[in-house]
């Protein structure tokens, strides 16, 4: 069983991780947007908030998930691009689901954070954090 969770971390410790930070940052971004709320409108708590999320996640998927440190303005505005993307994509989704096909709003989210997830983690893996060929 051990050498199952071996292989398992081994071959998927990147996307594993991913989410694991993506809980973090997603967590953050619920409780930026919490408070916030209590004293600004939330349409301004949602930017702000986003952004945290989007900030968070640059920095630890960065620094311990794809460990590469190189370029790191070009590396961030690729992230922050892939970041906005998704957004886009979210609301597309969510739209298609709920007004079009009547589906539960939060059964259309839900879904909506699996595809997006995994959209934006080939996005970043394989544009925003590829090793240089050096």
């Amino acid at each position: 069983m051990l050498q199952l969770i071996q292989n398992l971390w081994s071959r998927f410790r990147e996307l594993i991780l991913y989410g694991l930070i993506g809980g973090f940052c997603a967590a953050l971004d619920f409780g930026v947007y919490t408070l916030l709320g209590l004293w600004i409108p939330y349409l301004w708590a949602n930017v702000i908030s986003v952004h945290c999320g989007i900030f968070c996640s640059f920095f630890l998927n960065r620094s311990l998930n794809f460990k590469v440190k190189d370029k790191a303005p070009l590396r961030f505005a690729v992230f922050y691009v892939v970041g906005l993307s998704g957004l886009a994509l979210s609301e597309g989704l969510i739209w298609l689901m709920a007004s079009q096909f009547a589906w539960n709003y939060v059964a259309a989210k839900l879904l909506t954070v699996i595809v997006v997830a995994l959209y934006q983690f080939l996005l970043n893996k394989f544009i925003t954090f590829k090793k240089s060929s050096r």
